[in-house]
Formats: structure tokens, sequence, C-alpha cells
């Protein structure tokens, strides 16, 4: 089967160091497999975009010299593909009708990812009273596991660890987990390197995966760069926009964060062809976080 990789940034700002890091692995993982590099651009969630930013990462991206294959996915026009999924989902009766608010579950347990476990208050239907406000997908308690790329093997049971999970939110707007699983699949997807902030959330995909039918790729996490205090990079803790950088710069110090350490001295478009000739997912450390040098 042909290698099919993406990326896909939420436009909720401009690139930074972390987002470049995935973009960076995801690029140079594809190219070296002589496969289908695909952007798509995670727009579901408008309160949070920032207007222009999507743009802004396209320009980013081709100055950078990723340069991705054929046109770009927008999950804001995907609605109905995944209201296709849930009816599938009904069909088979894996999802139901949730009325709890947020405060109801302040005293669940804290899941794996910070979330609140669902305690399945609606699992038999609503209660009375209750109106419908999300719609959550069953779990159950069969492990489920997979051997990511870089850190190794993951195992999760969904019931105990997570709870029954959100696919579409009391504001309507369609949960990150199902658009991902429905995208990826519709685009033939066999390759998913993204960050390591991600790796809880990939047995929750599988199950949706195997609910739908839908073949299950290969998963690369590569670590989340932090700042100073540990905190992810982001526009929310300060990330400055790749553009603020030189390229040369920006790119050999991407390299270095993934393992790869390139000769001193060369150029940007340099720096590219030195590490498609000298890719080694190996040398990639594995660990979740780590620090993103100045």
């Amino acid at each position: 089967m042909s290698y099919i990789g993406r990326f896909a940034p939420s436009p909720t700002g401009p690139l930074h160091f972390g987002s470049l890091v995935a973009a960076l692995a995801s690029w140079l993982d594809a190219r070296t497999a002589r496969g289908t590099w695909l952007l798509r651009m995670e727009d579901l969630d408008k309160p949070r975009e920032q207007p222009g930013a999507a743009d802004l990462i396209l320009r980013q991206l081709d100055a950078l010299g990723l340069h991705w294959d054929g046109s770009v996915l927008y999950q804001s026009a995907r609605e109905a593909a995944y209201a296709a999924a849930l009816e599938r989902l009904e069909a088979r009766g894996a999802i139901y009708a949730c009325g709890c608010t947020r405060s109801e579950m302040a005293d669940s347990a804290l899941a794996i990812d910070g979330a609140r476990i669902y305690p399945g208050t609606c699992r038999g239907g609503l209660t009375q009273g209750k109106a419908a406000r999300a719609t959550r997908l069953r779990t159950t308690s069969e492990p489920i596991g997979f051997v990511d790329r870089v850190q190794g093997e993951i195992v999760q049971s969904l019931e105990t660890e997570v709870g029954d999970f959100v696919l579409r939110r009391a504001d309507g707007l369609i949960a990150y987990q199902l658009a991902v699983v429905v995208d990826d699949a519709d685009q033939g997807v066999t390759d998913v390197v993204r960050g390591a902030d991600l790796l809880d959330s990939t047995p929750r995909q599988i199950w949706l995966q195997r609910l739908l039918g839908y073949p299950m790729p290969r998963y690369l996490h590569v670590p989340v760069a932090v700042n100073a205090a540990g905190e992810k990079l982001s526009k929310q803790t300060g990330a400055m926009p790749v553009d603020d950088r030189p390229h040369a710069e920006l790119l050999a110090q991407a390299l270095a964060f993934l393992g790869q350490r390139a000769p001193a001295g060369l150029t940007a478009r340099e720096l590219l062809e030195w590490s498609l000739a000298n890719w080694n997912v190996a040398r990639i450390a594995r660990v979740r976080t780590l620090a993103a040098t100045p």
C-alpha cells in the first residue's frame, strides 16, 4: 500500500516551533517513503479560529519548503460526512444522547488526559427533566492497544480510563475524535505522524475505526515541544511564530529536536535535502515532552 500521510493544523494562530516540529516530522516521513503528504485544515471550532490564520499557515509551510500534494481539505466543508458517520453509529446502537452538564460531572474521576471520566448517567436513556445536549459513544472494558513507532506499546481501557466520550458537543459542533477518524479514512491516510499530546486520544480513534469499519493507520507520535515551565508551546503560552526567525535556524533546531543532527552552516533548502537523505525515526526521543532550546 502506498504511503499517505497528512498534517492537520488548527487555524487558531500562526505556525510556531511546536507545530513546525510536527509538520516537519510528518513531511519527512512521507517524503522518505516516497509517499503522498496531504494538508487538512481542522477548522471546525469556529469560536477558536483566528481570522486569516488558515491562509497564513499555508504561506508559512510553503515558505519553509514543506509543500503538500493536492488540494487542502477543510473540515468545515465536511459536515455531511460526519453526519453520515453518526447515522451509521446510531444504527448499530453505539451512540446515545446525553443531557449532563460539566458541573454535574465535577465530582467524577479524572481521565488520563485530565478530562472527567463520564459516569454513564445517561447510558440507559435521559433521566426525567433532562434535555439532550451532547452525543456520546459507548465504550467497553476491552483493552485497546497499538504499537507506536516511537513511543512503543500503548494499551488503554476506554471504559475505565476515559468513559463514554463525546462525538457531538452540546453546541452542535462535531468533536475532534470523530472528525479526524472520518477524514483520515476518507483521505486514505496510512500513516499518522503527530505530537504526543494526542497519544492518549489514539485508542478512542481506534475504537471508532473498528465501529465504522475503517482500517487502522500506523501511528508515530513525536515529543511535544515545551517551554522552560513545562508548558506546551502554543499561542496561549507565548510561542513565537516561525516567521520571526531565519528559516535555516528554525529547521536546524526542529531537526535537532527530532534527533536528526544536521551539519552546521546549511541553508534551509540544503537542510531539507540533508534531512530527506538522513531521516531516521530511531533517533527520535522516546518521551512525550521535550524542552525546546531557544
